[in-house]
C-alpha cells in the first residue's frame, strides 16, 4: 500500500504547547475558579453587609425589647455592632475562603472607626449650630459687644465681637511668634545633627503633652508678676505660643525629614551653601507639609481657655490694644455663657462656639490656599519674578564673557573703532609685512629645489665615477673614488640642512688622476 504525500496546503493538526503552567488545569466552564481583584466589589458583597446590619439591628432589638432587662442608647449600639460583624462574618464565609474573609471583616472594622469619628464630628457641629440657632440669626451678634447686654436681655441685645476680635488678635501674634521660631528650630533639628539636636528633639517632644494650665501659669508667674506686664492679650499671646511652639516643631521635623536627599546632594554639588540649600530646595519642597504644622499648632492655641484666663483676665467691652487692658477670646466667652441658668446666655454660649467654629475653618483654608502648592508651582506673580531674574542672569553672563574675550577680538573690536586713516595705515602695514614673509617663504622654497637639484647630479656624478673605477681597479683610482665621492657626499649633505637658509656652492666635478687609467 503506497500512502501518498500530503499537499503542501493542506491543514496540519495543532501541535502540543511546550510550556506547561504551574497548578491545577484551568476549566472553561462557568463552575471552575477564577481570578478575582480583590479591590473590586461584588454583589454578594452588598447583599452580605446589608443583611447583616439588618439581621443585627432585629436581634438587638428582640433582646433588648422582649427578652433581656437591657435599656440604653450606648448599650443598644454596642450590642448591635458586636451583632453586625458575627453575622456579616457568617455570610462572607459561604463565598469566601479563610484568608478573604478576615479581609473582609477588617475592612469593615477600619471603615466603620472612620464612619463613626465622622458621626462624632457632626454631631457636635451641627448640635451647636441647633443650639446656637437663636442668636446666630440676629445680625446684633456679630457686630454688637456685651457692654450693654446683661443676663436677663433679649437676643436682640449684644453680640460676641468683642470676642472674635480678641481670638483674632491674639493668634495673629502667637504664630507671628511661633511660626519663624518652630520653622528655624525644625530645620536646625535636620539639618545641624549632633548631641545638641537630639536633646532638644527631646525637650521639644516632652513640651507637646503640657498641660495648658502649666503654660498659663508659667507666663502667669514670669511675665505679668516677673516683668510687670498687665493682664492683657499679649500676656494670653505669650500662654498661646508655649502651647504651639511643640507642636509646630515636631510636626515640621517630621515633614522636612520626608524631603529626599538627593535634592540636598544636588544643591551642594552646584556649590549653594547650606542655609541656600535649605531655603531654596528643603522649605519649597515640604510647603504644604509645612502648612498643616502650622494649622495643628493654630488648632492647639485657638481653643485654649485656662491659660486666656490667667493672663488675659475676662472683660464685656470690646478691646483693641493687646498692651493694656483685659481682653476675651470666644473659648473663653463660651465658658462664661453657658455657665449662666438663662437660656438667653446659653444660646449665646452656643452661637459663640459656632462662631469659634467658623473662624477656625477660615483660616484652615486661608492657609491651605496659600500653602497648599505642590513643590515647583508657583503663582503668576513668582513667574513673572523668575522671568525677570532669569533676564538679569543671562546679562550678567554676557557682560562676563565680553570681558573674558581672547586678545584677537579684542584688537579687532578696537580697530573697528579706531580713526579711519589709522586703520588704513595699519592695514598697509600688515600686507607689506605678508608680502615679504611670502617672498621669503618663495624663495626658500626655490632654493630648497636648487639645492635638491644639484645635489641629485652630484649623486649621480659620482655613481658613474665609481662605476669607472670598478671597471678597472687600481689602487689610486680607488683612492680617489673613495676620496672625492665621500667629499661629493659630504658637501651634499652639508647642504640639505642649511639649504632653506642660504644656497650651497656646487662641488667640482670629478676628474681622474693622471696615473689612472680611463
Amino acid at each position: 500500500m503506497t500512502v501518498a504525500p500530503e499537499a503542501p496546503g493542506a491543514r496540519q493538526a495543532p501541535r502540543r504547547p511546550r510550556t506547561t503552567l504551574p497548578g491545577p488545569p484551568l476549566s472553561a466552564d462557568p463552575g471552575g475558579e477564577r481570578r478575582r481583584a480583590l479591590s473590586s466589589l461584588r454583589d454578594t458583597d452588598v447583599y452580605a453587609m446589608v443583611g447583616a446590619a439588618a439581621a443585627a439591628l432585629s436581634l438587638t432589638w428582640l433582646l433588648f425589647g422582649w427578652l433581656l432587662p437591657f435599656n440604653g442608647m450606648v448599650g443598644f449600639v454596642v450590642m448591635a455592632y458586636g451583632f453586625f460583624l458575627l453575622l456579616y462574618a457568617l455570610l462572607v464565609s459561604f463565598d469566601e475562603d479563610g484568608p478573604a474573609v478576615v479581609d473582609r471583616i477588617a475592612a469593615a472594622v477600619v471603615r466603620s472607626m472612620g464612619i463613626l469619628l465622622v458621626a462624632i464630628l457632626a454631631i457636635v457641629v451641627v448640635y451647636a449650630l441647633v443650639e446656637g440657632r437663636k442668636a446666630l440669626v440676629h445680625l446684633n451678634f456679630f457686630t454688637q459687644d456685651m457692654e450693654l447686654a446683661g443676663p436677663l436681655e433679649p437676643l436682640s441685645v449684644g453680640g460676641a465681637l468683642h470676642a472674635a476680635a480678641g481670638t483674632l488678635i491674639m493668634i495673629v501674634i502667637a504664630l507671628v511668634i511661633t511660626v519663624p521660631l518652630g520653622l528655624i528650630c525644625a530645620v536646625f533639628l535636620n539639618e545641624v545633627p549632633g548631641p545638641f539636636a537630639r536633646f532638644v528633639r527631646t525637650i521639644v517632644e516632652a513640651m507637646t503633652a503640657l498641660p495648658s494650665i502649666v503654660a498659663g501659669l508659667f507666663i502667669y508667674a514670669t511675665a505679668i508678676l516677673g516683668l510687670g506686664l498687665d493682664q492683657s492679650g499679649f500676656a494670653a499671646s505669650l500662654a498661646l505660643s508655649v502651647m504651639m511652639l511643640p507642636i509646630i516643631i515636631r510636626a515640621a521635623d517630621v515633614v522636612i525629614r520626608l524631603v529626599p536627599g538627593t535634592l540636598r546632594e544636588a544643591s551642594y554639588a552646584m556649590g549653594t551653601s547650606r542655609w541656600r540649600t535649605a531655603w531654596h530646595v528643603v522649605l519649597p519642597t515640604c510647603r504644604s507639609g509645612l502648612t498643616t504644622s502650622v494649622i495643628l499648632g493654630t488648632a492647639r492655641g485657638i481653643g485654649e481657655t485656662s491659660p486666656v484666663l490667667l493672663t488675659a483676665g475676662f472683660t464685656s467691652e470690646l478691646n483693641l490694644d493687646p498692651l493694656h487692658g483685659p481682653m476675651v477670646s470666644l473659648p473663653l466667652a463660651t465658658f462664661e455663657f453657658v455657665k449662666s441658668p438663662e437660656p438667653t446666655m446659653v444660646s449665646r454660649g452656643f452661637g459663640t462656639a459656632s462662631l469659634l467654629m467658623a473662624l477656625v475653618l477660615l483660616l484652615f483654608v486661608a492657609a491651605r490656599i496659600v500653602g497648599g502648592r505642590g513643590p515647583g508651582q508657583l503663582t503668576r506673580r513668582q513667574e513673572h519674578r523668575r522671568v525677570l531674574a532669569s533676564k538679569r542672569d543671562a546679562r550678567r553672563f554676557a557682560a562676563r564673557a565680553g570681558r573674558a574675550a581672547p586678545p584677537t577680538a579684542a584688537r579687532a573690536a578696537a580697530s573697528r573703532d579706531a580713526d579711519p586713516i589709522d586703520v588704513k595705515g595699519s592695514a598697509d602695514v600688515r600686507t607689506s609685512t605678508d608680502v615679504r614673509a611670502s617672498a621669503d617663504v618663495r624663495t626658500s622654497a626655490a632654493a630648497k629645489s636648487s639645492a635638491d637639484v644639484r645635489a641629485s647630479a652630484d649623486v649621480r656624478t659620482s655613481a658613474a665615477a665609481k662605476s669607472s673605477a670598478d671597471v678597472k681597479p687600481s689602487a689610486a683610482a680607488k683612492s680617489s673614488a673613495d676620496v672625492k665621492p665621500s667629499a661629493a657626499a659630504k658637501s651634499s649633505a652639508d647642504v640639505k640642512p642649511s639649504a632653506a637658509a642660504k644656497p650651497s656652492v656646487p662641488p667640482a666635478p670629478f676628474r681622474p688622476q693622471p696615473g689612472s687609467s680611463s
